[in-house]
């Protein structure tokens, strides 16, 4: 299966015309460098709009899709319950991980939601918004995502 990424960024003043898509922009240049990034799109924090790009992507089959804002506290950071209704299974760990190698830098990361799950071959991260903490959270995960893609796809033989 090739290697595809969708980049989605939520953001209020983004969907808006208001605010640089700085966190976006890092990410598909990132996942360039591993991935063919198919697709990209800035939507309003809001739920059904998410949920809406996220389930057109899984249905194109892109393989990695990698959310970037609303992961806070905030009434509008609602990317956690969008992911939440498309995923069939959330992977924790790399929530967890995430949270945890950046706590050390920012303590303010024990307040993030950040959330990561499957659907079918499709594998969702949802990072925060931050240029910084999405570079810092997706390096954290990075090394361990061609595996959850292959288990996805169902190579799930392991070498000696």
């Amino acid at each position: 299966m090739e290697r595809t990424a969708g980049v989605l960024t939520a953001s209020d003043a983004g969907a808006r015309g208001e605010r640089a898509d700085t966190s976006g922009d890092w990410l598909a240049q990132r996942l360039a460098t591993a991935y063919t990034v198919v697709a990209r799109a800035v939507v309003p924090d809001a739920v059904d709009a998410i949920e809406a790009v996220l389930r057109e992507w899984v249905d194109r089959g892109i393989r990695l899709i990698v959310i970037t804002g609303g992961t806070g506290l905030g009434p509008r950071d609602v990317t956690p319950e969008a992911v939440r209704r498309v995923i069939t299974r959330e992977v924790p760990g790399l929530a967890e991980a995430m949270r945890a190698k950046t706590w050390d830098r920012t303590p303010q990361a024990m307040l993030s939601r950040q959330v990561a799950g499957a659907v079918g071959a499709t594998l969702i991260l949802a990072l925060p918004g931050s240029p910084r903490a999405v570079q810092e959270c997706l390096e954290v995960v990075w090394p361990v995502l061609p595996h959850a893609l292959d288990l996805l796809a169902g190579h799930t033989r392991h070498g000696p």
